[in-house]
């Protein structure tokens, strides 16, 4: 039998996962890690992601957090998430229309940002001009 450690997995609405598993993937802030029974202690942050609950050779548990915390010790494993979902319970279509939507929303934020840093430039050079219109017409008194 292979060695395990006792993982939670709760978010602020649900627990979603109690038990034990052989190994536990998560998406930290710094990237993808896992968590093997005995892990020296950790206290990370999650980012939108997974976390991969291996319960046995044959089994994986995978849930959808979006943000949250993750505390290792040597025998337990805590995720606090923000928003957790089980994977298996997720609606793909209305997921798929979220990342439509959330792309053109990030493309007309980049256009809009664009032309505002475009506009902060044109009246920078504007007010430069009509400082040196200024300065020449004192000299020229």
């Amino acid at each position: 039998m292979a060695l395990k450690v006792h993982v939670d997995v709760v978010s602020a609405e649900k627990e979603l996962f109690s038990g034990l598993a052989e190994m536990v993937v998560a998406t930290a802030e710094l990237g993808e890690m896992g968590v093997l029974p005995g892990h020296s202690p950790l206290l990370t942050r999650l980012k939108p992601g997974q976390i991969r609950i291996q319960i046995s050779a044959e089994e994986t548990h995978v849930i959808y957090v979006s943000s949250g915390l993750l505390e290792v010790q040597p025998h337990v494993v805590t995720v606090l998430a923000d928003y957790a979902e089980d994977a298996a319970d997720l609606d793909e279509v209305t997921t798929i229309k979220a990342q439509e939507a959330a792309r053109r929303a990030c493309q007309d934020s980049m256009f809009n940002v664009h032309c505002a840093r475009t506009l902060a430039e044109a009246t920078a050079q504007l007010q430069a001009i009509e400082r040196l219109r200024r300065q020449v017409r004192r000299q020229s008194q």
